[in-house]
């Protein structure tokens, strides 16, 4: 199998086990790149198989498949996955193993108590900090890209019109008009990816910061008047007041009566997304209208959205689907795995033939959860303690 077991650290990329998960953690390609760095890899058989990715790819790379899920957990150095661990397995992780997955870790106690029990050094993707140092390990900003452009292409297909203008002998076709609800980096995917497609779009966001960059792509940018606002230090827009989300509701009615589709990104990093969109401005939009929910995870921007599911409501369609990137399982696989072999090639002591995890590192300070028996990260210790 591959060399395994060996004295080289072994990175485990078990299969993803949460119900409708097609990504996997590793790609042969960044096998074969930290294989020739002198590391151990093993996947689970057919890890990769829902991401185009066979097990004969693994092999050609230089890493192992396994059979035995429980034993390689046992045995591994380094567990790599796209989902938090199953509860059940994290006693299963020997003791000082790097575990690097996202964690879910604001909605998971249980399972930052279960990984400092078993002194775990749990790594969370979705805490890598927003620098540009980082950018190349940020895996929540890869899989939002792949988001952005997934919402576009369902309201595309679901809209009963086209996209783009077009002049033809029976007559012009106006564009579809879009309303994009948050510029970050889903958001600017999703505008991007509609004014490709042809159509007229609007965006708003409560950092006016991001105006330029919601021009530059061709849109327009809504100015609501909400007073002082503005973003954390890791790029978030902050959580606006009653009176501020009042006046964004009535100042993005109008705009959402007009539009053809309306895709909402908008999210309060650890906390509930905030509701934008009432049931009385959903009433407002055209039947034949498609909304996309990109929060509605983390509790959804559209009143009446369910998660994993589409509605309709007074003609108006409210898509709810999780997991948009997992919908692109090739390029997101291809995305996360280079942000994981990035973070690895950051950690890796050439000299030790293994990780370093120097916690004076900004970027380890940021995203280092757990470590040798406790909680190591300042905003899980606050939210306790607060």
């Amino acid at each position: 199998m591959g060399g395994y077991p060996s004295e080289a650290m072994l990175i485990f990329a078990p299969r993803e086990t949460s119900s409708g998960e097609t990504r996997v953690a590793l790609v042969p390609d960044t096998v074969a790149r930290l294989v020739g760095k002198g590391m151990d890899v093993a996947l689970e058989s057919a890890a990769g198989a829902q991401s185009g990715n066979p097990d004969e790819a693994y092999t050609e790379a230089g890493a192992g498949i396994v059979t035995d899920r429980a034993a390689a957990l046992s045995d591994a150095d380094v567990v790599v996955r796209v989902r938090k661990p199953p509860s059940e397995e994290v006693d299963r992780l020997k003791e000082g193993c790097v575990h690097i997955s996202f964690l879910d870790l604001f909605n998971e106690p249980g399972l930052i108590d279960a990984l400092v029990q078993c002194k775990v050094s749990a790594i969370s993707m979705e805490m890598i900090p927003r620098t540009t140092i980082a950018q190349k390990m940020d895996g929540l900003s890869s899989q939002a890209n792949l988001a952005g452009y997934t919402a576009v292409i369902l309201a595309a297909e679901r809209l009963n019109k086209i996209m783009p203008m077009l002049m033809t002998p029976a007559g012009t076709l106006s564009p579809a008009r879009m309303f994009v609800i948050g510029a970050g980096v889903a958001g600017l995917q999703a505008i991007a990816t509609a004014r490709r497609l042809g159509a007229r779009v609007d965006a708003f966001d409560t950092r006016p910061a991001v105006a330029e960059e919601v021009r530059s792509l061709g849109a327009r940018f809504v100015k609501v008047d909400l007073g002082e606002t503005g973003q954390t230090e890791q790029g978030y827009a902050k959580e606006l007041t009653p009176e501020q989300q009042a006046k964004q509701r009535e100042g993005m009615a109008k705009v959402c009566a007009q539009a053809d589709v309306v895709i909402t990104t908008a999210q309060l990093f650890g906390r509930r997304a905030p509701m934008i969109v009432t049931a009385e401005m959903v009433r407002g939009m055209k039947p034949g209208s498609v909304i996309v929910d990109l929060a509605v995870e983390s509790g959804g921007n559209v009143e009446g959205v369910v998660p994993g599911e589409e509605v309709e409501i007074n003609g108006v369609r409210i898509i709810g689907l999780t997991n948009l990137a997992g919908r692109t399982p090739v390029h997101a696989s291809q995305m996360y795995s280079a942000n994981v072999g990035n973070l690895i090639d950051f950690l890796w002591d050439e000299e030790r033939k293994a990780l370093n995890l120097d916690l004076e590192s900004d970027i380890l300070r940021g995203c280092l959860v757990t470590h040798d028996g406790a909680i190591t990260n300042d905003a899980i210790r606050a939210r306790r303690e607060g």
